[in-house]
């Protein structure tokens, strides 16, 4: 096995460990529903008998009830007053603690009790209170109940004797007055969860072999408790638990294996520059890893949360980056992968196939942002309609329309517009680049190519020039024209470092003429490096430094060799100094700027621009390369290359045309007066 193969598959297999570990756990349910959604499975009935325990809306609707009559339990401290009286102080005349304990007993013959009961029974929550005496329960109504506060109030308002009322203040009844009607906390919570239990008991059994519930049934609060029943009985009555759990595991990973496995079989068949690029695979899986553990995410914090993961984010960026039939399959891909996380698996690939399907068909070549807002509206429409269309053919009618999963997909389309930013984030990853950034390359306001203009005008009228002699040739072959027009701005950048020794910026001196040849050519040559050094100090984006390192791909200084050539006649000459670094044209489009580049310069120097010259100097300048084999490396193909013959020739007939010959003004007079 070669070591691409090898890495190839590691990418994979490393995609399938992380998507298999976080798959949900063979201990979870074995069936995907929710309550007030059709039950899609084949009719279910009991292998056993299961109780028929409250559902949710009862239990909810007996705390509720419960909350509202239950009476607690109090109990009286008959000893409290006596220990009361007790404390109170000694006095001159014997009879004040007799009056005023007289007093005490009358306001704890109503009850006194603390102010947490004082305040229910105030806000008339607490009407009455069972009384619990040698094990016996009575009622009685709290309307006479005091606090100790109001007691002492009571006391201090009815002592109108003088004597007495110094007495009163003297005691400090405030510190001692305690409740002397309790609550039994522990009696009112033992109470109380019976009461609960009584109000929640079991309804009925489901007996062996009846039906828990019909396919398409529509999943009712009491249904979901006896699904959630019987799927708890049944994990504590597997006892192949083990096993069961490991051959599930199993059944992930052939699942999720070979929808991987067919991703790269596609690539292999369609996509080869994909399948041959470890960098280009790494992203596919990456990003099918990444947003099917974002689908999991969500999923796993708020219910049906896979519906708000913004899925249309990854055909979006393998449209930008590769093309649309690669981006509606690798989504495929991700949405069946994600479909084992949802509770209705159809639903979930029938909605993404149509958002899918509309975000490539609205997209088409992404160049502008606003165009992602279009993208995002045209998402969301297509996410209603297919929701809107599942309803009416699963229940016939829309009782099974839900605003939160409007809401949730609404949410998903409009984080669609994300794909902006990940675009980007993408870009400085794994190298690729957009045609929203190929835009912003070729804007000639850039600081490097204003510096061109600036420093050598002449070579920045023929990158502009070779730009759109370039762009002609790419479009009628299919190449990526956006990418050949910002390539050819650049591509001769280094020449910024020494004008005055190229051809299109000398203005009658020559500084070649001071120089031998061998340093001649050294110069010229030394603009690719000068180039790449320019490129990497600006950020210029490597497939843009491909143009500047292959636009002369292995050729030759020819001028400075045959000039050596002659001065040196007889001796062995080394090609090396006069050849440049390359290495040649790697792909289609740096092919088509070679031959632009030279083809430009060349047509130049013509005496005459007539179809027959035009057409005779492209043809010798491109056969001239491909003899000479700088194209062979090319991705280029033979038919490709009569397409860029016919393309060059249009262009520069259209440039070369010839003009009307207007008269003078004394020419046109002298005819007049003739």
């Amino acid at each position: 096995m070669s070591k691409s193969i090898f890495n190839k598959i590691l990418i994979a297999l490393g995609a399938l460990l992380v998507i298999v570990y976080f798959y949900p756990h063979p201990e979870a349910n074995r069936f995907n529903y929710e309550e007030g959604r059709p039950w899609n499975y084949t009719k279910l009935i009991a292998p056993f008998d299961i109780p028929i325990h409250a559902d949710s809306a009862t239990l909810m609707a007996a705390r509720d009830t419960l909350d509202a009559r239950f009476v607690p339990i109090y109990e009286l401290n008959q000893l409290l007053i006596d220990t009361i009286i007790d404390r109170l102080p000694e006095a001159a005349d014997r009879h004040l603690p007799q009056k005023l304990g007289a007093e005490l007993r009358k306001v704890y013959a109503s009850g006194v009790v603390d102010m947490r009961t004082k305040d229910e029974i105030a806000a008339r929550r607490l009407p009455k209170v069972r009384l619990l005496e040698k094990n016996v329960l009575s009622e009685m109504s709290t309307s006479g109940f005091t606090s100790p506060r109001d007691a002492y109030l009571y006391l201090d308002s009815v002592i109108t004797d003088s004597a007495l009322h110094q007495y009163f203040v003297r005691a400090g009844l405030q510190n001692i007055l305690l409740p002397n009607y309790t609550r039994n906390e522990e009696e009112s919570r033992r109470l109380y969860e019976y009461d609960y239990l009584t109000l929640t008991a079991d309804r009925g059994i489901i007996l062996q072999g009846q039906t828990i519930i019909d396919k398409g049934a529509i999943i009712t609060s009491q249904d979901f408790t006896n699904l959630q029943t019987y799927e708890h009985m049944l994990r504590q009555l597997d006892t192949n638990r083990n096993q069961s759990k490991w051959l599930m595991l199993l059944g992930q990973a052939l699942y999720v294996g070979l929808l991987l496995a067919a991703m790269m079989v596609y690539f292999y068949f369609f996509v080869p520059d994909v399948y041959a690029s470890l960098r280009k695979l790494a992203f596919m899986y990456s990003l099918v890893t990444l947003f099917f553990l974002v689908g999991v995410g969500l999923n796993y914090f708020v219910a049906q949360g896979v519906y708000i993961a913004p899925m249309m984010i990854v055909p979006i960026l393998v449209l930008v980056f590769f093309d649309g039939r690669t981006a509606l399959f690798v989504t495929g891909v991700l949405t069946l992968i994600c479909a084992g996380v949802t509770a209705f698996a159809l639903e979930f690939i029938f909605l993404q196939f149509c958002a899918a399907t509309a975000a490539v068909f609205s997209l088409g070549e992404l160049s502008r942002r606003s165009q992602l807002l279009r993208t995002s509206a045209t998402v969301m429409l297509a996410y209603f309609a297919a929701y809107v269309a599942l309803d009416l053919l699963m229940n016939g009618s829309f009782e099974g329309f839900t605003w939160r999963m409007m809401a949730f997909l609404a949410v998903n389309a409009a984080l669609t517009s994300m794909a902006y930013i990940l675009m980007f984030a993408v870009e400085r990853i794994f190298g690729f680049i957009s045609v929203v950034t190929l835009v912003e390359l070729a804007d000639i306001n850039t600081p490097i190519l204003m510096r061109l203009s600036n420093e050598c005008p002449g070579t920045f009228q023929h990158s502009i020039a070779v730009s759109n002699l370039a762009s002609d040739a790419a479009a009628r072959i299919g190449a990526n024209v956006q990418l050949v027009r910002a390539g050819a701005l650049y591509h001769d950048i280094g020449k910024i470092n020494n004008p005055a020794f190229f051809t299109e910026n000398q203005h009658g001196v020559n500084p070649h003429d001071a120089l031998p040849p061998e340093r001649s050519a050294a110069i010229v040559v030394n603009h690719v490096a000068d180039g790449l050094q320019l490129a990497d100090k600006a950020g210029i984006p490597e497939v843009i430094r491909n143009f500047i390192r292959e636009h002369h791909g292995r050729g030759m200084a020819k001028y400075f060799y045959i000039t050596y050539c002659r001065q040196h006649e007889g001796e062995e000459i080394d090609k090396a100094p006069f050849t440049y670094p390359g290495p040649n044209p790697q792909s289609r489009e740096t092919s088509v700027l070679m031959m632009a580049d030279s083809v430009e310069a060349a047509s130049r120097s013509l005496k005459e621009h007539t179809r027959e010259a035009i057409t005779a100097l492209v043809n010798r300048i491109v056969d001239g390369q491909i003899a000479d084999g700088l194209h062979s490396e090319s991705t280029l193909e033979f038919r490709d290359v009569n397409k860029i013959k016919e393309a060059f020739v249009k262009r520069l007939m259209t440039i070369y045309h010839s003009r009307i010959a207007y008269p003078s003004a004394a020419k046109t007079a002298e005819n007049n007066n003739n």
